[in-house]
C-alpha cells in the first residue's frame, strides 16, 4: 500500500496547496529515532550545544522571509502575528544557549565524607544527565513557538536531548522548511542531520512514543490526543515522561467593586483577550465571573460593543471550524443560554466572535451545564453572571485545572483592602498562572515563567515556556566514593568549568 500523502491546505479557501511529504511508517519512525540516538554523543560538549541553538536562531531570522509566507499560507494568522511568534522564537533559542553556559540547570552537588554526621555521610557529587531521545509533538495554534523550533525543542537540545517531531498537518510545509533550516545550524556546529528528526501522519506519532528509545516526550494540543498518548508513554514496558498540555478554561472573577470601577475598560480588555489570534490560544479566557446587577451590566456592554466592532476571521483549519459551530450550537441551545453577540459563520470559511452569558448558579452544579465548563476552541467566552461570593465560589470550586486564573480587583481591592487576598487563594489551586488585574494571552519567556497547570491542563508539574522547562528532560545521578580522575568534569574539586554548584552545604557561583 502506498504510503498517504502529506498536503499544505490554505485555511483560507480549503484548498490543497501543494503534496509536501508522505506519512511515515513504522520503519521510518525507527530510523528517526535510531538517528536521534545516535546524534546524542555529539550534543554532550555544553559549548557545541549553545552554539547550535544560537547557531538556529541566527538561521531562521536568515530564512524569516519565506518561513513567515508559508506559514501564513497554511495558518492564516497574518506576517504581523507571525513575525512576532518568530522572534519569540529565536528569543527562546537564545535565552536557552545562555542556560546551557551558565550551568546551573545541572544542580551540581559535592558533599565530602563526612564521619561525624549520623549516619556517616560518603563522598558524594550529584549532578543531572539528559534522558536520550525525545519525541516533541507539534501544535498547530502556535506554527513556530510550539512547534518544530519551538520550545520543546529548544529546552529538549538545551538539555543535551536528540528531537524527534511529530509534525502538525496544519503547516506540514512550514516544519519541512524549518527542520532543514535547524539542520543547516547543526551541520555548522558538527552535529548529524539525525538531532532533529520530523515525521507526519497520526500512526508515526503513535509509533513515535512508544519507540524502546524514546525517553520523554512533549505534546501541546487537545485532551482527547494527548490524554491517548499519555495513556500509551505510561503503557509502555518500560514507562516514560509525558509533559502534555492538554487544555484549559482560563478563568476570570472581576469582583463587584472592579466593575463598577472601570466596566468599560474590563469588557473591551476581555474581548481583545478573547478574540486574539481568533480566539486559538491556549491561555484564552473561556469562563468569566461577572457579577449580577448595573456594574455587571455596564461590563458586558462594553463587551458586546468591542466584540460586534471585531471582524469575523480564518480558524487554522476546517475542521476546527466544524467544531467550533458545533460546540457554539449546542451551547446555545441549553436553556438560560442568552448570546448577545452570537458567535457563528462569518462565511464559509471564516468565523465570527461572540459571547454566551447564563446564571451562575446554573453552573454551581453537576448536569447539562458542564458543557460551559469545558473548553471551546475559537473566538468564544462564556459569562456567568453571579449573585454573591458564595455563589462564584461555588462555580470556581467545579472547575478542573487550568493553564491561568485571573482576577479583576478594584484599586482599593489591590492596596489589601476587602476580598483580594481570599480570592487568590481560591484561584491558587487551580492554575499554574495566576494574574491580576491583566489577560492570559502571552505568554512571557522569562526565567520566572510557568506555563503548565493541575491536569488537565497539563500532565506534569513542570512549565513548558520558561527556563526551567530544561527540567523536563533531564534526570539526576550521583558518584559515590568515585576517584577524581574518573568523574566528570562537572563534578570535580577544582570547578574548572566554573559551574554554580553547592559544595559541602556552601551555594558557590
Amino acid at each position: 500500500m502506498a504510503a498517504a500523502p502529506v498536503w499544505s491546505v490554505d485555511p483560507r479557501t480549503g484548498k490543497q496547496r501543494e503534496q509536501v511529504a508522505v506519512e511515515a511508517t513504522a520503519q521510518e519512525v525507527d530510523a528517526a529515532v535510531r538517528a536521534a540516538y545516535a546524534a546524542r554523543g555529539s550534543l554532550a560538549d555544553r559549548t557545541v550545544r549553545a552554539a547550535f541553538l544560537r547557531g538556529a536562531a541566527d538561521q531562521l531570522e536568515a530564512a524569516k522571509n519565506q518561513l513567515v509566507e508559508v506559514a501564513d499560507a497554511e495558518t492564516a494568522l497574518g506576517p504581523v502575528r507571525l513575525n512576532g511568534e518568530l522572534a519569540r522564537t529565536c528569543y527562546q533559542l537564545r535565552a536557552f544557549a545562555d542556560i546551557v553556559d551558565e550551568g546551573a540547570f545541572l544542580d551540581v552537588v559535592i558533599n565530602h565524607p563526612d564521619d561525624t554526621a549520623t549516619p556517616p555521610i560518603p563522598d558524594l557529587r550529584r549532578y543531572k544527565v539528559p534522558l536520550g531521545v525525545v519525541a516533541v509533538y507539534s501544535a498547530s495554534n502556535f506554527p513556530f513557538a510550539f512547534s518544530v523550533p519551538g520550545g520543546d525543542t529548544a529546552s529538549a537540545l538545551a538539555a543535551g536531548c536528540p528531537v524527534v517531531v511529530k509534525a502538525h498537518p496544519d503547516h506540514p510545509g512550514l516544519s519541512e522548511l524549518v527542520a532543514k533550516v535547524l539542520r543547516r545550524a547543526a551541520a555548522e556546529q558538527g552535529i548529524p542531520d539525525g538531532v532533529l528528526g520530523l515525521v507526519h501522519g497520526f500512526e508515526a506519532g503513535v509509533e513515535l512514543v512508544k519507540h524502546p528509545l524514546v525517553s520523554a516526550a512533549g505534546f501541546t494540543g487537545s485532551v482527547r490526543g494527548g490524554r491517548a498518548l499519555f495513556d500509551a508513554a505510561a503503557s509502555r514496558p518500560v514507562p516514560i515522561p509525558f509533559h502534555g498540555e492538554l487544555g484549559s478554561l482560563n478563568p476570570v472573577v472581576v469582583t463587584e467593586a472592579a466593575a463598577a470601577e472601570r466596566a468599560e475598560a474590563i469588557g473591551t480588555g476581555l474581548a481583545g483577550s478573547m478574540t486574539l489570534g481568533v480566539g486559538q490560544f491556549c491561555v484564552k479566557p473561556g469562563l468569566v465571573l461577572v457579577p449580577s446587577g448595573s456594574a455587571g451590566d455596564g461590563l458586558v456592554k462594553s463587551l458586546t460593543d468591542a466584540v460586534s466592532d471585531t471582524d469575523s476571521g480564518v480558524l487554522l483549519d476546517h475542521r476546527m471550524r466544524d467544531n467550533f459551530l458545533a460546540g457554539v450550537s449546542e451551547r446555545v441551545q441549553l436553556p438560560d443560554v442568552d448570546s448577545p453577540v452570537t458567535p457563528g459563520a462569518g462565511s464559509e470559511h471564516t468565523v465570527s466572535p461572540g459571547f454566551l452569558t447564563v446564571p451562575a448558579e446554573r453552573l454551581a452544579a453537576e448536569g447539562a451545564y458542564d458543557l460551559l465548563l469545558e473548553e471551546c476552541f475559537g473566538p468564544v467566552t462564556v459569562v456567568a453572571r453571579y449573585d454573591d461570593d458564595a455563589q462564584a465560589n461555588a462555580v470556581l470550586s467545579r472547575l478542573p485545572g487550568n493553564l491561568t486564573a485571573t482576577v479583576h480587583l478594584s484599586a482599593e481591592e489591590a492596596a489589601g483592602e476587602g476580598r483580594g487576598a481570599e480570592i487568590l487563594a481560591e484561584l491558587t489551586p487551580l492554575a499554574g498562572r495566576v494574574l491580576v488585574n491583566a489577560w492570559p494571552t502571552g505568554v512571557a519567556v522569562a526565567a520566572a515563567q510557568h506555563h503548565g497547570g493541575p491536569y488537565p491542563a497539563t500532565t506534569s508539574t513542570s512549565t513548558s515556556v520558561g527556563g526551567t522547562a530544561i527540567e523536563r528532560w533531564l534526570r539526576p545521578v550521583a558518584y559515590q566514593n568515585t576517584p577524581e580522575a574518573l568523574l566528570p568534569l562537572e563534578l570535580r574539586d577544582e570547578n574548572s568549568l566554573g559551574l554554580p554548584r553547592r559544595y559541602d552545604g556552601r551555594l558557590e557561583r
